[in-house]
């Protein structure tokens, strides 16, 4: 079972796109759609997928809210660069990932969750998380692009 990769009412096809190509590069292919601003299908999204298209777009499917695109999810991890205060563990990807190939390995169905590019997830989605995702970047800039998110993750 791979991860499914949630994309929380991302903004733009062309970040849609880049996002499917970096899933496909580690052989990721369940993308989940939540409101996506510009709607679905995106022909924008198509052009900059790449190869991609057809293994992850054609199969992508679109939800109204996060609750129902993480229905048969049975583990989360939300992602964010910015501190929370909520309880839960705060992971690296490399060390998310290693949990949740333990947690795949046990028949549990896992998810990683992307916020809208602007100003990525919003607390009432991390909140549905039982784990967060941060990158250690550079404390003064650490805004990623959604795909290079999307690929660090899929790389670990």
């Amino acid at each position: 079972m791979e991860p499914a990769i949630i994309l929380t009412r991302p903004q733009m096809g062309e970040n849609i796109g880049a996002a499917a190509r970096a899933m496909l590069n580690f052989g990721l292919t369940d993308l989940r759609l939540v409101a996506p601003r510009d709607g679905w299908p995106n022909p924008k999204a198509i052009a900059m997928a790449s190869g991609a298209a057809g293994q992850v777009l054609d199969r992508a499917r679109v939800y109204p809210s996060l609750a129902e695109a993480m229905a048969d999810i049975d583990y989360a991890y939300a992602t964010s660069a910015r501190g929370r205060e909520l309880t839960k563990p705060v992971l690296t990807p490399a060390s998310a990932m290693a949990d949740g190939r333990a947690r795949t390995a046990q028949g549990q169905r896992i998810a990683v969750i992307f916020g809208p590019e602007r100003a990525g997830l919003e607390n009432d989605d991390v909140a549905r998380a039982n784990a967060i995702i941060t990158v250690p970047v550079n404390p003064d800039f650490p805004s990623l692009n959604l795909a290079q998110a999307v690929l660090l993750t899929g790389y670990e």
